[in-house]
């Protein structure tokens, strides 16, 4: 879902990252004192996200990109979680994390239905978003399986098919320390 994988507008998992972005900047401005623009950017992200679940609703899933059909991982929503935002329901997570279980391959969850290729680093970030152990566990456990089977015989890359197991171009990055997210 980032340009690597083919530029697309409208994308609903980098909407979301801007939006975590504007909640953030609130917490920040709350912490420089500047209670007026804490409340005026915490109220931009609220608006944002309601109108980004509305948006992005597919049903079962929300979308790859506003207007268009498809599914893409939605792993910026952990910066939420993390950061304690609050800004998307646990609802939103619930029913993406339902429909990673039912749509993962041999080796993962693809980044999105354009391919089967995915990011070791955000499918961790995406696992992170379940509430049930055994379901951050079915979802991390195809990583463990790829890392064990993969026939390239070449340093942890982050972005791999799900479905043959072979990497994808990057290899040894440092993004590869987000698994530990």
């Amino acid at each position: 879902t980032d340009d690597f994988a083919g530029h697309l507008a409208r994308n609903a998992n980098l909407s979301m990252k801007a939006i975590v972005a504007l909640g953030a900047w609130s917490q920040v401005c709350a912490r420089l004192g500047d209670a007026a623009a804490a409340a005026r950017w915490r109220a931009v992200a609220e608006d944002f996200a309601a109108r980004w679940q509305e948006l992005a609703d597919a049903g079962d899933h929300t979308v790859l990109a506003f207007g268009q059909e498809g599914w893409s991982q939605k792993y910026n929503l952990v910066w939420d979680r993390l950061l304690e935002l609050r800004l998307f329901p646990p609802s939103v997570a619930a029913r993406e994390i339902a429909w990673y279980l039912a749509h993962q391959g041999r080796y993962g969850l693809p980044l999105d239905q354009r391919s089967t290729w995915s990011k070791g680093d955000w499918l961790v970030w995406s696992a992170t978003l379940a509430t049930r152990r055994e379901d951050f566990m079915a979802l991390v456990a195809p990583l463990r399986r790829w890392l064990e089977e993969t026939p390239d015989r070449v340093p942890f890359g982050d972005w791999y098919f799900t479905d043959s197991g072979t990497h994808r171009e990057f290899r040894a990055r440092s993004v590869v320390g987000g698994v530990f997210i």
